[in-house]
């Protein structure tokens, strides 16, 4: 059985109809299905991001399917761990695709629409990694990725801003999910004991602050990236 975020259903729970764009169908359709038990409309689209005409069609069509977009949220992401050494430029481009590519085509492709209803609200998934540089994996592509996900928020929000778009960003630290190994011993070191809180976040604690950027609580708020790291970007 696949597993659910609660990121992903933290919208549904506010009350917003959602749509589902991402690669895996069948993921895609679970996800739809727990999100109609919340009670409100949700459809799916299967789609590689990084194919921008694909993007295009899916995007748009899901819009036309719910009737509006007024929240865009920015979550699909991939890391490669390998020294930049030995590295080719093959990995470096597959993490800038989909990290920093395809975020830029989504946010553009969304703000047409915004715009046209003067107004909506874009959240960016970025990262720690976007503040300072990760121990002990080796994951520049990442990092850099991330870092350009923070600026790029804060271009287009200043950019967006006149037509009441607000781009803001989530920088999570380190969340116990499939993509971080939080439990293997030889990283506990500096993902866990670096941390001031000694722990590393779970994916429902990252929620609430989703819903308060697409919200009306956070209308006077653009161009800023949220860090929820347990204090590991404060020391």
């Amino acid at each position: 059985m696949t597993a659910i975020s609660p990121c992903e259903l933290a919208l549904a729970d506010a009350g917003a109809d959602v749509a589902v764009l991402a690669r895996d169908g069948s993921r895609n359709a679970a996800v739809v299905r727990e999100i109609q038990t919340r009670g409100v409309r949700a459809t799916h689209r299967e789609v590689d991001l990084t194919v921008k005409d694909d993007l295009q069609q899916a995007l748009d069509g899901a819009v036309e399917e719910l009737g509006a977009l007024d929240v865009l949220v920015n979550n699909a992401g991939v890391c490669v761990h390998t020294s930049s050494m030995e590295a080719d430029e093959t990995a470096w481009r597959r993490v800038f695709d989909l990290n920093v590519d395809a975020v830029w085509r989504c946010a553009t492709v969304a703000a047409r629409h915004m715009a046209a209803r003067s107004g909506g609200c874009i959240v960016n998934i970025g990262s720690i990694a976007g503040q300072v540089a990760l121990r002990p994996q080796a994951q520049a592509a990442y990092d850099a990725s991330k870092a350009a996900v923070h600026q790029l928020t804060r271009s287009l929000a200043v950019e967006w801003a006149p037509a009441g778009i607000r781009v803001n960003a989530l920088a999570p630290g380190y969340v116990r999910t499939e993509m971080a190994a939080v439990d293997e011993p030889r990283l506990r070191r500096r993902w866990i004991d670096d941390v001031p809180q000694q722990r590393c976040a779970l994916p429902e604690e990252i929620a609430p602050a989703l819903v308060f950027l697409a919200s009306e609580a956070s209308a006077f708020m653009t161009g800023q990236v949220i860090f929820l790291d347990g204090g590991y970007t404060a020391v």
